[in-house]
C-alpha cells in the first residue's frame, strides 16, 4: 500500500510506502512542503506556522520536534493519552477545517488505481496520483 499526505488542490504531495510509522513520514513530508502565507504574496515558506493533523500523529516526541521546527502543532489528544493537551478547545477550533482534507482523500478514493495499488514502483503510482489530482482540480475548475 501507499500513504499520501497532500494539501488540497495544491501541487505538493509526498508519497511513500505504507510500512513506515506515520510520524517519520510526516517529517519527510514536511521537508518537501512549501506553502504561501495566507493572503500575502512573496516566496514560499518552508516552515508553515501551523500543522493540523489527526489523532494518528499525536505523541509528545512529535509535538516537541514540530515545536523545534517553529510550527504550532494542532493535534487532538488521543483518548488514552495521560496528559491531554488543548483541553480548553481553543486551538482545536482550527481543527474544524480538517474535513477539507478528508473530503479530498474521499475523492481520491474514487480512483480504483489509487485504492488498490497495482504498481510496483512508487514513481508509477505517483504518476497516477498526480493524474487523479489534476482531474479533481479540472472538475473543480469546470464547475
Amino acid at each position: 500500500g501507499s500513504r499520501s499526505m497532500a494539501r488540497v488542490l495544491r501541487s505538493r504531495a509526498y508519497l511513500d510506502l505504507a510500512s513506515p510509522a506515520e510520524g517519520k513520514l510526516l517529517e519527510k513530508a514536511l521537508d518537501t512542503v512549501a506553502v504561501r502565507r495566507a493572503g500575502k504574496p512573496g516566496r514560499l515558506r518552508k516552515r508553515p506556522e501551523r500543522l493540523i493533523t489527526d489523532r494518528a500523529f499525536e505523541s509528545n516526541p512529535l509535538r516537541r520536534r514540530l515545536k523545534r521546527r517553529g510550527m504550532k502543532p494542532i493535534l487532538p489528544a488521543r483518548k488514552n493519552h495521560r496528559r491531554a493537551t488543548d483541553r480548553d478547545g481553543r486551538k482545536l477550533r482550527q481543527y474544524k477545517r480538517r474535513w477539507i482534507v478528508e473530503r479530498t482523500f474521499a475523492w481520491l478514493g474514487h480512483f480504483r488505481r489509487l485504492v488498490v495499488r497495482y504498481e510496483r514502483l512508487i514513481t508509477t503510482y505517483a504518476g497516477f496520483f498526480h493524474m487523479a489530482c489534476a482531474l479533481l482540480t479540472l472538475r473543480r475548475v469546470l464547475k
